[in-house]
């Protein structure tokens, strides 16, 4: 309700607004505007919302276009059954995007993780086997030394 010149007044679209800035009296008074509901109205908008939301006639639930929508729109009533419904069914929409990217990341198969252990462990090689000369053999030559040779030495048996 508003008050000015002309007596209390009830505004109930943006175009009485304008009127009411131009200085053109409206007649509607709080006792004109008292809603008249008819029992019918609330069965059909719920019928219409219902057809809706199985057709997904609708727009996403606080969208601008849902925003837009008069109250008694059964898309509202629709895009809002269809909001609830998701959050019922998946929660908060950021934490399941955040879970099926966590989901959808891509992992060696299960199996795999013992079997490159396995195959890890069986290419591994054997660790450096250390030279020794030993009674009766060759000298033997030491690998990447040319010229360099293990010989066996009376010393090494009392040792």
């Amino acid at each position: 309700m508003t008050e000015n010149v002309n007596g209390p007044q009830m505004l109930r679209t943006p175009g009485d607004r304008k009127d009411l800035a131009a200085g053109v009296r409206s007649e509607t008074t709080v006792a004109d505007t008292a809603p008249t509901i008819d029992p019918d109205d609330a069965v059909r908008l719920w019928a219409d919302a219902k057809a809706l939301y199985f057709a997904r006639i609708f727009p996403k639930y606080g969208s601008p276009a849902w925003r837009d929508l008069e109250p008694d729109d059964p898309k509202r009533l629709a895009a809002a059954l269809y909001a609830a419904e998701m959050w019922r069914k998946y929660g908060d929409e950021d934490e399941l995007i955040a879970w099926f990217q966590e989901a959808s990341r891509p992992r060696p198969p299960i199996g795999e993780a013992a079997e490159s252990a396995r195959r890890a462990a069986a290419y591994r090689p054997p660790p450096p086997h250390q030279l020794r000369a030993t009674p009766g053999w060759p000298p033997i030559a030491v690998p990447g030394h040319p010229g360099r040779y293990l010989t066996y030495e009376q010393h090494q048996e009392a040792a």
